[in-house]
């Protein structure tokens, strides 16, 4: 789901809402195959997964893979193994993640975590949950945030995460966390999940929820900022937490937290839509709304985490982040250090993968499905 701005999101919904009704019960487009990279055999990284969003109400969520070993790029892959399913992917693909031998797909507005086959993309099993935002993994368990409530309701109640066997793939436990739970990410054993409060501003939440994964019980809500969203960790002991601010007077900020006190411990004061930590390296985008201005201001930075100082250096220099209307997803490969950024130009027409040398110059692009957004590797 778009993460720019809720009510900017659900006024869309509304735009298209006569679309969704034409093509609702269309059938699935198939998969579309394209020889993209020179195929290499012995690739560490066999390839990735990319999950299209799709927008709300269009049933239009769909699955990329990129084969590292043949070179092909493999365009909505899911319609084409799973043709028994009727409507596809579902309504609004919000994350994705693979845990050993499985693919973890969390489709938002469809109230569901599609459970795939991590080498042939074929459904094992799905998951009904309400509302659900985004999934991390540890232990043998699987983790997912879900607002809870009706999308959009500003009376919904307090969200949770639930827990899932990644063998019997049954949910086994169930926390509650504050208004609409977004990212998460796990420091030893415990799991901080960003609240944002995103449905009635505004009055957002602007707390943390820790939880202690031994006795899935909440321990304490660490107070940051309003509207918070992503959370990455570092392998330094650090939570990296964005706060998407109010789209008014607040602006964006991105916090880090001590996760030995749990405070906060360092404030960077610009925005960030979304991060991706490789190594010591945190790769960064930001692209704010502000309804002051009715305008968008997109940026690019790179961040130490060792000793969290901002890099004067960027990882697009060739100039290509000017054809970049709306940056919305970003992944660094772990073995080529490829920066990897998704376009989403207008939402509702296939957006672009870009592909980014760790000089920054452009490798390749390739045309990707509706809302290009989350990564997930395959080895």
């Amino acid at each position: 789901m778009k993460k720019i701005n809720h009510m900017k999101y659900l006024l869309l919904g509304c735009i298209i809402l006569s679309y969704s009704a034409c093509r609702k019960d269309a059938k699935p487009i198939p998969e579309q195959d394209k020889s993209l990279l020179p195929p290499d055999p012995t690739a560490v990284v066999k390839g990735f997964y990319l999950l299209n969003e799709g927008n709300m109400n269009i049933n239009k969520a769909s699955l990329d893979y990129l084969d590292y070993t043949s070179g092909q790029y493999r365009r909505n892959i899911y319609n084409q193994t799973n043709p028994d399913v009727t409507k596809g992917l579902g309504d609004v693909g919000n994350d994705i993640g693979i845990y050993g031998s499985k693919v973890y797909v969390v489709v938002n507005v469809s109230n569901k975590v599609e459970i795939l086959n991590a080498k042939t993309g074929k459904r094992i099993s799905l998951i009904n949950i309400d509302n659900c935002r985004y999934v991390t993994f540890h232990n043998g368990k699987a983790y997912v945030s879900a607002y809870l409530g009706k999308v959009g309701d500003p009376k919904a109640p307090n969200g949770a995460v639930n827990e899932i066997d990644t063998s019997t793939l049954q949910i086994t436990r169930k926390v509650t966390v504050g208004r609409q739970p977004e990212e998460m990410a796990i420091v030893g054993e415990k799991l901080y999940v960003a609240n944002s409060g995103g449905y009635s501003p505004p009055n957002y939440e602007r707390t943390v929820s820790v939880i202690d994964l031994p006795s899935f019980k909440e321990l304490k809500r660490i107070d940051v900022a309003i509207n918070l969203d992503r959370v990455k960790a570092d392998k330094y002991g650090d939570i990296y937490v964005t706060s998407r601010g109010d789209y008014y007077s607040i602006p964006s900020k991105l916090f880090v937290i001590d996760t030995k006190t749990d405070q906060v411990k360092k404030q960077f004061d610009f925005g960030v839509s979304n991060l991706w930590i490789d190594g010591d390296i945190a790769y960064m985008y930001g692209y704010e709304y502000n309804y002051n201005t009715n305008s968008n201001t997109t940026t690019y930075s790179m961040l130490n985490v060792k000793d969290e100082t901002v890099l004067n250096t960027k990882f697009i220099t060739d100039g290509t982040e000017t054809q970049i209307k709306v940056p919305y997803g970003i992944a660094v490969n772990p073995v080529t250090k490829e920066v990897l950024v998704t376009d989403a130009k207008d939402y509702v027409t296939p957006g672009t993968l870009y592909c980014f040398d760790p000089s920054g110059k452009k490798k390749w692009s390739v045309v990707a499905g509706d809302i290009p957004a989350h990564f997930a590797f395959a080895y």
